[in-house]
């Protein structure tokens, strides 16, 4: 059975007040009277109610973070950096993951709004709906977006330049020479695919030679990649490369390539977006766009302890970071014959 604290009394032959007054170390208590509580406590091995004392004092040290799929690699280097920059400031982390369930994600922040966390991160699965920004606006819970532009809300965030990447990936692919590309982008309405989309379509159609580029939108996932890369390839628009809305969707690209007796790069090349460490493992190795994922995830700590500490809840903080063209073997110029 738990040890309470009246246990305690009765063995220390000293009342409830004092008992707690020696192992919260307050004044008023004496030396010897101390001791032989702690001494006391220790023998019935009593654990401190943190709860309860959270409770009183209206802190928890906690911290929640809501993620869309703790298996995605990128998501896990972000929470990496989340997790250590909050246990360096004396605060755990609560993990939620939705499982790129909107329904599962809406349920979650509702949770952790209950258990009256001091700050709570969202990597979002889509655009907040304007009921749910109400609720987490009406909460005075302190709110920090991951991986969401400025513009998606008013709440505080971490991102990097979306559209800078696309830029980067176009401009990539068209000095290599390709002219027909396609970007098998995340869902249709999601703010960072739209960012990117534009960017990279910017620099394709840029090049007076080079054809719009084929834009297909599904989950931004294994299996989302390799069921676009199969309907694009069925549909044979003749593309020699493919950029994907991340790596992880451009590891189901991949797969869907080879299934097709097709040869990345000599065939098709191929690109994603965040450069997570997978990237440099898979054969051949991948060619991307570099976010900094642990660096985002400890800046969101940073800003969400700030607004808790301050109150200052309706001044939202935007930190944005730069995107960088990582080179390796998953591209080249196209075949001199084009399929």
């Amino acid at each position: 059975m738990t040890t309470t604290l009246k246990d305690i009394s009765k063995e220390a032959g000293v009342d409830v007040a004092t008992v707690s007054r020696a192992l919260n170390g307050s004044y008023g208590v004496h030396k010897a009277t101390r001791e032989r509580v702690l001494a006391v406590a220790k023998r019935l091995n009593y654990r401190a109610n943190l709860t309860a004392r959270e409770l009183a004092v209206g802190k928890s040290h906690t911290l929640g973070l809501l993620v869309p799929d703790i298996g995605n690699p990128f998501v896990t280097e972000v929470v990496r950096g989340a997790e250590d920059a909050a246990y360096a400031a004396g605060y755990h982390i609560l993990l939620c993951n939705s499982y790129l369930d909107s329904a599962r994600e809406v349920q979650y922040m509702r949770s952790l709004l209950d258990k009256r966390v001091e700050g709570i991160l969202m990597h979002s699965v889509q655009t907040l709906s304007n009921t749910e920004v109400e609720e987490l606006s009406n909460s005075e819970i302190p709110v920090v977006l991951l991986c969401r532009s400025p513009s998606a809300s008013n709440f505080s965030g971490v991102c990097v330049n979306h559209f800078e990447g696309g830029v980067l990936a176009g401009e990539h692919l068209m000095e290599l020479g390709h002219r027909k590309v396609a970007f098998l982008s995340g869902p249709r309405d999601h703010g960072n695919f739209i960012e990117q989309g534009k960017g990279f379509i910017k620099a394709v159609t840029s090049v007076k030679d080079s054809a719009p580029p084929v834009v297909l939108n599904g989950p931004p996932s294994f299996d989302g990649g390799y069921q676009l890369a199969k309907k694009l390839l069925e549909q044979n628009h003749g593309v020699t490369a493919i950029f994907a809305a991340n790596d992880v969707s451009a590891f189901g690209i991949g797969r869907a390539i080879f299934e097709a007796g097709l040869s990345i790069p000599d065939d098709i090349s191929l690109i994603g977006f965040n450069n997570v460490e997978l990237a440099n493992v898979v054969r051949p190795p991948l060619t991307t766009i570099h976010q900094p994922k642990y660096e985002m995830g400890q800046a969101a700590v940073e800003i969400l302890l700030g607004l808790a500490k301050s109150g200052r809840l309706g001044v939202p903080e935007q930190r944005e970071f730069g995107v960088r063209l990582v080179k390796r073997s998953s591209t080249s110029a196209p075949p001199k014959k084009s399929r």
